[in-house]
């Protein structure tokens, strides 16, 4: 398995995405369309000022630093705008594994096909470049928006993970894991992604 690549400047491109390492000077872009209470139901924080939107960048660079996670900014190719936010996270190296997650975007940007389009160049390159074993997804129980997007990608829905994070408010919340495994990648990658190829 080639983790070591996560220790560069990665970025991932099809026709309708491209995917910057987050510490690329456009994340600054990120406040024009962060501050949306909807975005943040299910992703256990909150999202009111700047404080909180300069702990978000400080905290993802971080992880990222100590190799939790490898962060991307999420650019619309068809507006030329950052969309969101997306990452390779819990990157296991002993166990060739990782999830895919953390994902939001501009509410002006979901459901416009650009999820399907950085999922695809995620797990095109988390499978055939870098090597993984296991890709995983998790969505919060009562996120049934995510869930869908989630199946519609060729995920395996495996359980619900009880009191798997305490969210914004306290309270302790379900999450429910998907995943997809190299021995599916093949034709899940030509059944689901076949407009990309």
């Amino acid at each position: 398995m080639n983790v070591a690549i996560l220790n560069t400047d990665t970025q991932l491109e099809n026709e309708r995405v491209l995917l910057l390492p987050f510490h690329h000077r456009r994340h600054q872009e990120l406040e024009e369309i962060i501050f949306d209470d909807s975005i943040w139901k299910f992703m256990g924080m909150h999202m009111k000022n700047d404080e909180d939107f300069s702990n978000c960048i400080f905290n993802t660079a971080t992880d990222k630093q100590n190799g939790i996670c490898y962060p991307f900014l999420v650019i619309d190719k068809e507006t030329n705008q950052v969309a969101g936010s997306t990452r390779y996270g819990y990157i296991n190296s002993a166990s060739e594994k990782c999830e895919i997650g953390w994902t939001w975007y501009g509410k002006k940007f979901q459901g416009t096909g650009l999820n399907n389009a950085c999922k695809y160049a995620l797990l095109q390159f988390g499978f055939e470049t870098v090597g993984f074993r296991r890709i995983q997804f998790s969505a919060d129980e009562e996120n049934i928006r995510s869930q869908k997007a989630i199946l519609k990608l060729g995920a395996t829905k495996e359980g619900i993970f009880r009191n798997n994070y305490i969210d914004q408010n306290g309270q302790s919340r379900n999450d429910v894991y998907f995943s997809i495994i190299k021995e599916d990648w093949r034709a899940i990658k030509k059944e689901k992604f076949s407009s990309f190829q």
